[in-house]
Protein backbone atom coordinates (compact mmCIF):
# COMPACT_ATOMS: atom_id res chain seq x y z
CA UNK A 1 0.00 0.00 0.00
CA UNK A 2 3.04 2.50 0.63
CA UNK A 3 5.03 1.88 -2.45
CA UNK A 4 4.96 5.42 -3.32
CA UNK A 5 7.11 7.48 -0.77
CA UNK A 6 6.01 10.42 -2.37
CA UNK A 7 2.65 10.23 -0.29
CA UNK A 8 2.08 11.90 3.26
CA UNK A 9 0.68 7.96 4.82
CA UNK A 10 4.01 5.97 2.83
CA UNK A 11 6.59 8.85 4.27
CA UNK A 12 5.01 8.22 8.26
CA UNK A 13 5.02 4.77 7.33
CA UNK A 14 8.75 4.58 6.66
CA UNK A 15 10.19 7.07 9.22
CA UNK A 16 12.59 5.44 11.23
CA UNK A 17 14.65 7.13 14.12
CA UNK A 18 18.63 7.53 13.92
CA UNK A 19 20.44 6.93 16.84
CA UNK A 20 21.85 10.15 17.41
CA UNK A 21 25.86 8.65 18.08
CA UNK A 22 25.51 7.44 14.38
CA UNK A 23 24.37 10.39 12.59
CA UNK A 24 27.36 12.22 10.25
CA UNK A 25 27.52 15.42 8.25
CA UNK A 26 25.25 16.86 6.59
CA UNK A 27 22.55 18.08 8.55
CA UNK A 28 19.91 20.42 7.62
CA UNK A 29 21.61 23.90 7.17
CA UNK A 30 19.76 26.83 8.30
CA UNK A 31 17.13 27.08 6.05
CA UNK A 32 16.12 24.09 6.05
CA UNK A 33 16.08 23.49 9.95
CA UNK A 34 13.33 26.60 9.87
CA UNK A 35 11.32 24.73 7.18
CA UNK A 36 11.26 21.89 9.74
CA UNK A 37 10.83 23.82 12.30
CA UNK A 38 7.92 25.48 10.96
CA UNK A 39 6.76 22.20 9.85
CA UNK A 40 7.17 21.02 13.77
CA UNK A 41 4.94 23.59 14.94
CA UNK A 42 1.74 22.52 12.90
CA UNK A 43 -0.11 20.28 15.23
CA UNK A 44 -3.05 20.41 17.55
CA UNK A 45 -3.07 23.23 20.10
CA UNK A 46 -6.17 23.27 22.04
CA UNK A 47 -6.71 27.11 23.01
CA UNK A 48 -3.54 28.31 20.57
CA UNK A 49 -1.24 28.50 23.10
CA UNK A 50 2.01 27.55 21.68
CA UNK A 51 2.95 25.70 25.17
CA UNK A 52 6.60 24.26 23.51
CA UNK A 53 9.36 26.52 22.41
CA UNK A 54 12.35 25.04 19.93
CA UNK A 55 16.01 25.79 21.65
CA UNK A 56 18.81 24.93 19.07
CA UNK A 57 22.45 24.36 20.23
CA UNK A 58 24.48 25.27 17.09
CA UNK A 59 27.65 23.64 16.71
CA UNK A 60 29.60 26.27 18.13
CA UNK A 61 28.41 26.26 21.29
CA UNK A 62 28.53 22.12 21.88
CA UNK A 63 31.56 22.47 23.88
CA UNK A 64 30.23 24.98 25.86
CA UNK A 65 26.98 22.95 26.40
CA UNK A 66 28.62 19.76 27.34
CA UNK A 67 30.90 21.81 29.74
CA UNK A 68 27.81 23.21 30.97
CA UNK A 69 25.72 18.96 31.27
CA UNK A 70 29.46 18.18 32.73
CA UNK A 71 28.84 21.00 35.77
CA UNK A 72 25.27 19.79 36.21
CA UNK A 73 25.99 16.35 37.06
CA UNK A 74 28.63 16.51 39.00
CA UNK A 75 26.52 18.86 40.99
CA UNK A 76 23.26 16.63 40.98
CA UNK A 77 25.93 13.27 41.02
CA UNK A 78 28.90 14.56 43.04
CA UNK A 79 30.51 10.69 43.14
CA UNK A 80 30.20 10.57 39.26
CA UNK A 81 32.64 8.58 37.28
CA UNK A 82 34.55 9.31 34.66
CA UNK A 83 32.52 7.16 32.40
CA UNK A 84 29.00 8.68 33.95
CA UNK A 85 30.97 12.20 32.87
CA UNK A 86 32.46 11.01 29.30
CA UNK A 87 28.57 10.30 28.69
CA UNK A 88 27.51 13.67 29.26
CA UNK A 89 30.21 15.17 27.02
CA UNK A 90 29.48 13.07 24.33
CA UNK A 91 25.74 13.49 24.52
CA UNK A 92 26.50 17.04 23.63
CA UNK A 93 28.34 16.53 21.07
CA UNK A 94 26.34 13.65 18.66
CA UNK A 95 24.79 14.42 15.36
CA UNK A 96 25.32 17.40 13.00
CA UNK A 97 22.32 19.74 14.27
CA UNK A 98 20.69 19.14 17.87
CA UNK A 99 17.12 20.88 19.16
CA UNK A 100 16.06 21.02 22.64
CA UNK A 101 11.82 21.10 22.73
CA UNK A 102 10.48 22.66 25.75
CA UNK A 103 7.03 21.72 27.01
CA UNK A 104 5.84 25.30 28.12
CA UNK A 105 2.42 24.63 29.35
CA UNK A 106 0.29 28.13 30.10
CA UNK A 107 -0.85 27.23 34.12
CA UNK A 108 -3.17 29.82 34.52
CA UNK A 109 -5.31 28.48 31.36
CA UNK A 110 -8.44 26.90 31.05
CA UNK A 111 -6.64 24.30 28.27
CA UNK A 112 -5.85 20.93 30.60
CA UNK A 113 -2.24 20.68 31.24
CA UNK A 114 -2.31 17.35 29.64
CA UNK A 115 -3.73 18.12 26.25
CA UNK A 116 -0.86 21.10 26.97
CA UNK A 117 2.07 18.36 27.10
CA UNK A 118 0.47 16.15 24.22
CA UNK A 119 0.71 19.37 22.22
CA UNK A 120 4.39 19.52 23.30
CA UNK A 121 5.06 15.90 22.33
CA UNK A 122 3.38 16.21 18.80
CA UNK A 123 5.50 19.21 18.15
CA UNK A 124 8.68 16.66 18.90
CA UNK A 125 6.85 13.75 16.20
CA UNK A 126 6.40 16.64 13.33
CA UNK A 127 9.84 17.34 13.87
CA UNK A 128 11.20 14.07 13.46
CA UNK A 129 8.23 13.64 10.00
CA UNK A 130 9.61 16.60 9.19
CA UNK A 131 13.13 15.88 9.21
CA UNK A 132 12.42 12.51 7.70
CA UNK A 133 10.84 14.46 4.84
CA UNK A 134 13.74 16.90 4.42
CA UNK A 135 15.67 13.84 3.64
CA UNK A 136 17.44 13.65 7.19
CA UNK A 137 17.59 11.41 9.58
CA UNK A 138 16.39 12.10 13.75
CA UNK A 139 16.48 10.69 16.85
CA UNK A 140 14.38 11.51 20.09
CA UNK A 141 16.83 11.21 23.21
CA UNK A 142 15.69 11.92 27.04
CA UNK A 143 17.73 10.82 29.60
CA UNK A 144 19.27 12.00 32.76
CA UNK A 145 19.75 16.16 30.43
CA UNK A 146 16.16 16.31 30.13
CA UNK A 147 15.20 16.16 33.76
CA UNK A 148 17.84 18.63 35.60
CA UNK A 149 16.50 21.79 36.36
CA UNK A 150 20.20 23.25 35.46
CA UNK A 151 19.97 22.47 32.12
CA UNK A 152 15.97 23.26 31.59
CA UNK A 153 16.95 26.72 33.32
CA UNK A 154 19.83 27.03 30.74
CA UNK A 155 17.32 26.53 27.86
CA UNK A 156 15.35 29.38 28.91
CA UNK A 157 12.75 26.98 30.62
CA UNK A 158 10.94 28.08 33.81
CA UNK A 159 10.92 26.16 36.69
CA UNK A 160 7.63 24.58 35.59
CA UNK A 161 8.38 23.62 32.38
CA UNK A 162 10.25 20.51 31.31
CA UNK A 163 12.60 19.63 28.23
CA UNK A 164 10.01 17.46 26.10
CA UNK A 165 13.47 16.14 24.80
CA UNK A 166 16.20 16.73 22.13
CA UNK A 167 15.70 16.10 18.52
CA UNK A 168 19.17 15.36 17.17
CA UNK A 169 19.28 15.58 13.15
CA UNK A 170 21.48 14.86 10.56
CA UNK A 171 22.68 11.74 7.80
CA UNK A 172 22.84 8.37 8.96
CA UNK A 173 26.04 6.67 8.84
CA UNK A 174 24.92 3.57 8.26
CA UNK A 175 21.56 1.84 6.82
CA UNK A 176 19.15 2.33 9.51
CA UNK A 177 17.98 -0.63 11.63
CA UNK A 178 13.77 -1.39 11.60
CA UNK A 179 13.12 -2.38 15.04
CA UNK A 180 10.02 -4.49 16.49
CA UNK A 181 6.79 -2.59 16.23
CA UNK A 182 3.51 -3.88 17.56
CA UNK A 183 0.84 -5.84 15.63
CA UNK A 184 -2.23 -4.06 14.46
CA UNK A 185 -3.93 -6.44 16.48
CA UNK A 186 -1.98 -5.68 19.52
CA UNK A 187 -2.98 -2.53 19.88
CA UNK A 188 -6.14 -1.78 17.78
CA UNK A 189 -9.71 -2.73 19.33
CA UNK A 190 -13.02 -1.80 18.62
CA UNK A 191 -15.38 -0.30 21.20
CA UNK A 192 -18.23 -2.79 22.27
CA UNK A 193 -19.88 -0.89 24.46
Amino acid sequence: MFNDRSSPAALLATRRSGKPRDMVAPGPDAAQLRTILEAAMRVPDHGKLAPWRFVIIEANRRAAFADLLVSAYRGDKPDAGRLELEAMEQFAHQAPVMVAVLSTPARNSKIPLWEQELSAGAACMNLLAATHAAGFVGGWLTGWPAYSPQVLESLGGAPNDRIAGFIFLGSPSRELEERPRPTYEAVVSTWKG
